[in-house]
């Protein structure tokens, strides 16, 4: 933990001393450390993969990471429901396809497919960064893109909710210039780009 040096003749006892948030109380300067600050998403993929690697490695057998496979990926995914919260009804519960169940019941929690997809993505960039070849990544195995469809699809019916990706609206700026000005003359329509003389109608 790093403490910053107040200026002036401020009283470094104890109870000054706001530990964890790398500054005192009564400093009226704060020094940045040198370090580069990695971004939230980065943070998140380091985590992720230091959590599969401690999965691979208190697997029993043990597994090495260059002998991975998309079938480990799967068991990983898997273990990870344990941990879940979101409730994932079955198809025989009263509220199987209700987004918004009335009552508790007791199907279990899972893991959310958008958390799942996101991991996936996360932990098949952090591979390729550790020295994995694109073409042996494991997180981007066929039988895992299925996988991740067939919750994603389940899960669509289970809770009710569409994960449809929405597409994009077009830029207000794009619009206005896809906008037409209609031209009349004597009430005939000569369109945006008709050359005209006299009186026109500007609609």
């Amino acid at each position: 933990m790093d403490f910053v040096t107040a200026q002036g003749n401020n009283d470094l006892t104890g109870n000054n001393i706001v530990q964890g948030t790398n500054f005192l109380a009564n400093s009226t300067t704060m020094i940045v450390s040198s370090a580069p600050q990695l971004s939230r998403y980065e943070n998140q993929k380091r985590r992720d993969w230091n959590t599969f690697c401690q999965y691979l490695a208190n697997h029993y057998p043990p597994r090495s990471l260059p002998n991975c496979s998309g079938a480990y990926v799967l068991e990983f995914l898997r273990y990870l429901d344990q941990f879940g919260k979101t409730k994932v009804h079955n198809q025989n519960c009263p509220f199987f396809g209700l987004p918004n169940p009335p009552a508790p019941c007791p199907c279990p929690l899972r893991q959310a497919w958008g958390s799942l997809d996101a991991l996936i993505g996360r932990l098949r960039a952090a591979y390729e960064e550790h020295g994995g070849k694109p073409e042996m990544n494991p997180f981007a195995a066929r039988a895992v893109r299925l996988f991740l469809r067939e919750v994603r699809d389940f899960q669509s019916k289970s809770r009710g909710i569409s994960y449809e990706k929405k597409r994009k609206r077009p830029s207000s700026a794009a619009n206005n210039s896809k906008q037409k000005i209609a031209v009349t003359i004597d009430g005939v329509d000569c369109g945006a780009s008709a050359i005209f003389c006299g009186r026109t109608n500007v609609i």
